[in-house]
């Protein structure tokens, strides 16, 4: 089966594989859509599946970004990902720019990668601010740079390399798993079977909104400053953020309706999904009566949930010797672990 929800279909033995990149300290759309599940899938998995988990820095120059900020968002993400739960003891915890055979087996990969098929991936028009229905045909491509067009290959290849057979993903990134499916199919059948064939793990959190726009994602680069809550905030900038949250003109009893009230909805979301429930559950055991009420307990939950982090972070960004020793273990580790698999489709291709 290509995609499960849960961990509960995840067999033993087999690898567990996910990458983010490095945008900086976490807002609540990259907790809750993909760490909280790779904290949860690490405490949960067979005791025998290896799971890895890297930050994507390759990934992270297809859009322009200064050296210096790069250079800094790298530590401030992995220091993210220890706090936020993720056990270095438990799960390798890598730079994707620390093992050569992620950016050699793209090359491969690209060799069987139809350009047809990249210029229906989504997700780099949404990076590239274009139409979902935009093509290389269109003219408005012609300063698209290639590493941007073709990440969707590298992402394949990050996969493919660990033989993963499990990728915990949003649903957003849904389609380049299918993707990585079809190469890995692909290419088996061109040169033999070579790579396992991954399952998608989906993320059981819905998509976060901005907490001032309910018609968009929740976002660092939102003007609006007021509409992010980062996993670092303090109570006080929780409570002045939740306070100035976008809720709508109905009076009187929250109630759960998506597509009625989206504004609504997006903060029962954040807090069942801090409380690892169903958001119509978590408003059936904390029944509100109106917008202060709701706006009053999310805050509640999240500074809960996201004092322990904000602490843990602060630690750790505060002891650069640890967070490289953490990332050069994670190095060596996925380094061993992609070597075999680089030899067997340089094998397979012909240069061995």
């Amino acid at each position: 089966m290509s995609t499960i929800l849960g961990v509960k279909s995840v067999l033993p033995g087999k690898a567990i594989f996910s990458g983010i990149q490095p945008t900086g300290v976490f807002h609540l759309g990259n907790f809750l859509g993909a760490i909280k599940s790779w904290v949860d899938l690490s405490r949960s998995a067979p005791e025998n599946s290896p799971i890895l988990f890297m930050i994507a820095d390759l990934h992270a120059i297809t859009v322009a970004r200064s050296p210096e900020k790069l250079r800094k968002q790298r530590w401030e993400a992995l220091a993210s990902i220890i706090a936020s739960g993720i056990d270095p003891k438990r799960c390798t915890v890598y730079f994707q720019s620390d093992v050569p055979a992620h950016a050699q087996l793209h090359w491969i990969l690209s060799s069987i990668s139809s350009m047809g098929y990249l210029n229906r991936m989504v997700q780099w028009k949404s990076k590239a601010n274009l139409d979902e229905s935009a093509s290389l045909t269109n003219s408005d491509l012609t300063n698209l740079n290639l590493a941007l067009f073709s990440y969707p290959t590298l992402q394949a290849a990050d996969v493919l390399i660990h033989q993963a057979g499990y990728v915990p993903v949003g649903e957003d990134q849904s389609q380049h798993l299918e993707l990585t499916r079809h190469l890995a199919q692909a290419f088996n059948f061109r040169f033999g079977e070579t790579f396992t064939i991954p399952a998608t793990v989906l993320s059981p959190h819905k998509k976060i909104l901005s907490l001032r726009d309910s018609t968009k994602k929740m976002s660092k680069s939102d003007p609006d400053q007021t509409s992010c809550v980062y996993v670092t905030d303090t109570a006080e900038e929780i409570k002045t953020k939740l306070k100035r949250a976008l809720t709508d003109s109905v009076q009187g009893e929250i109630t759960w309706d998506p597509e009625q009230r989206p504004a609504v909805a997006n903060l029962l979301s954040i807090a069942a999904g801090l409380q690892d429930m169903e958001a119509p559950d978590f408003l059936a055991k904390h029944p509100m009566k109106n917008h202060k009420e709701l706006k009053d307990t999310v805050a509640d939950c999240l500074i809960e949930s996201l004092s322990p982090i904000r602490e843990e972070y602060n630690r750790l960004v505060s002891d650069q010797a640890y967070l490289e020793s953490l990332a050069n273990h994670g190095r060596d580790i996925a380094h061993e672990r992609t070597s075999g698999t680089l030899e067997k489709a340089y094998r397979a291709v012909g240069y061995l």
